[in-house]
Parts: structure tokens; C-alpha cells; sequence
């Protein structure tokens, strides 16, 4: 397959990183459909793209009538069989394995053996998700970094079968996205999390431990080290439960005890505190 064969992209999950996909498809000029368990899960995605789309028109960076097409190129359904008219299917559902191998094996059967599969998973392992299927040569992680409009890193996970056709087509569709591709080899936590994750884990522990608070540890890190945000607001932004999830697969994957997450982490997730999607998190937000 060439770059020239993709015609249509099937993105299934239509959370904050499946409809950020879908949007940068769709600017990109490819006709995608949107792919979600329930109906009010999509509606909200395609509002979510559409707001998106405004502000880059309020920016000046895309006209009113290119933001029209791209939206006419989205299409959103809760049944999975539309995947088998897909020349790339893109997954980007809960950061749950067994839930994730389950969609593999379903997707496998209904899509032709040409379909190139990619999953955006933040840390589990690209080979095991490649093995519920029979086509791991065909099989890649694209991992996109959140805001998916905004950010230009895409981390390509090569599986220990993914084939060097596969890895160069995606590269080039990397680039025609307007992203930047880094090659990654498959390990837990890939590139970014290995190291991003242990950082605001810590902030966590020192939050914990009482050697600063929130705002201190924030400032910090703004003011001293140069970070866009502080490490508890970023933990926010990405989802206590997605943070707690990827040091998990972390300190299982390496064994190693640096990646333990921290208890109150732990805590805040049994409690629902996590972060900007319910209101609260380390910080209180305004709905």
C-alpha cells in the first residue's frame, strides 16, 4: 500500500484523543468516521471538533469554508462494521488491555488483510496488541500527543513485527498530517511517558510529603525549569486515571519500584478526582 491507497480513516474512540484525530484527518482532507459505543459519546465529539475549528477560524489559520468541508468529511456512527471500508483504522478507546485486545480481535475479522492497524495507547506494549490479530506486520502505534490539533510529536512504536513498509508508510502520512514522526522502540511508557510520568509522579509524592503545595510545586517548575505548566496541572489536564493507569503499566512492564505510583494518586482516583473532566483534581475547575 502507498500513501496514495489511504482514502479513508476509521478513528475508534471519540474522547478528547480520538476526536482530536479525527479533526486532523479531516483538516488534512480525508473522509473519517468517527466510531463510539453511544450516541451522545459522538455528538459531543463532533461539538468538541467543531468548537475546535472555530477558534482556528477566529486565528485566521482556515476559512470558514474549509472548515465546512472538513467537518463534511466526518462522519460519526456507533457501528463498527464501517472499519472494513477503512484503508487505516486508528484506535484511541480507554487505556484498558484486555478491553483493547477484545477490539483488535473483532477488528481483525471484519477489515481485509490490507487494512494497516494503528493504536495511539500511551504505554502498553504495540507487540501484544499486534498479536490478537493476524497482521502484526501491518500493525503500529501512533501515539499523538494531546491537544492533538496543536501538537506536532507523533511517538511511531514499531512492534516487534511491525514491517518497514508499515513504519514508512505511516511516517510519511506522519508528515502529510503536519506532525512530526519519532521512532520509538516498544518498552513501557514509549518515550514521552517514561520520562514525563515519573516528573509529575514525584511532584506527587512532594505535594504528598508536604514539601510544597500544589501552586509552589507548579511555580517551580514554570519559573525554574521552564515548563508551559506546572506537573499538577498537567496531571489534570491528562487525567488522574490516565496518569495512574500508564505508571501502572509502567511499574509492571519494568519492574522496577521508581515507578510506583504514588498513594495519594492512587486515592484521588478512587475518589473521581480526575482532574478537568470531573471538575476537580488537584485544582477545582468551573464547568
Amino acid at each position: 500500500m502507498n500513501l496514495q491507497d489511504i482514502k479513508k480513516v476509521t478513528v475508534i474512540g471519540s474522547g478528547t484523543m480520538g476526536n482530536g484525530i479525527a479533526q486532523v484527518f479531516a483538516a488534512t482532507g480525508y473522509d473519517v468516521t468517527l466510531v463510539d459505543i453511544r450516541q451522545d459519546f459522538l455528538d459531543r465529539a463532533i461539538t468538541t471538533i467543531t468548537k475546535s475549528f472555530d477558534r482556528i477560524v477566529k486565528k485566521a489559520a482556515m476559512s470558514e469554508e474549509d472548515k465546512s468541508a472538513a467537518l463534511g468529511r466526518i462522519k460519526a456512527t456507533t457501528d463498527l462494521d464501517v472499519a472494513k471500508q477503512s484503508q487505516l483504522v486508528i484506535e484511541a478507546i480507554v487505556e484498558d488491555l484486555p478491553v483493547k485486545l477484545e477490539l483488535w480481535k473483532k477488528l481483525d475479522s471484519l477489515c481485509p488483510a490490507e487494512t494497516i492497524f494503528a493504536s495511539n495507547t500511551s504505554s502498553l506494549p504495540i507487540t501484544q496488541l499486534a498479536a490478537a490479530t493476524r497482521r502484526a506486520d501491518k500493525f503500529i502505534g501512533m501515539h499523538f500527543m494531546n491537544p492533538v490539533p496543536m501538537m506536532k510529536l507523533i511517538e511511531l512504536i514499531r512492534g516487534i513485527a511491525t514491517s518497514d513498509a508499515t513504519f514508512g508508510l505511516i511516517k510519511e502520512l506522519s508528515v502529510k498530517l503536519g506532525k512530526t514522526p519519532v521512532e520509538v522502540n516498544d518498552y513501557p511508557g514509549f518515550i514521552a511517558n517514561r520520562i514525563l510520568m515519573p516528573m509529575i509522579n514525584e511532584a506527587i509524592y512532594a505535594h504528598m510529603e508536604g514539601v510544597g503545595t500544589v501552586e509552589a510545586i507548579d511555580e517551580v517548575m514554570k519559573l525554574g525549569m521552564g515548563h508551559p505548566m506546572g506537573p499538577l496541572t498537567l496531571a489534570d489536564f491528562i487525567g488522574l486515571d490516565v496518569c495512574l493507569a500508564i505508571l501502572e503499566v509502567m511499574h509492571e512492564g519494568l519492574g522496577d519500584p521508581k515507578y510506583r505510583p504514588c498513594p495519594l494518586l492512587r486515592k484521588m482516583v478512587q475518589a473521581g478526582y480526575l482532574g478537568r473532566k470531573t471538575g476537580r483534581g488537584f485544582y477545582t475547575y468551573q464547568s
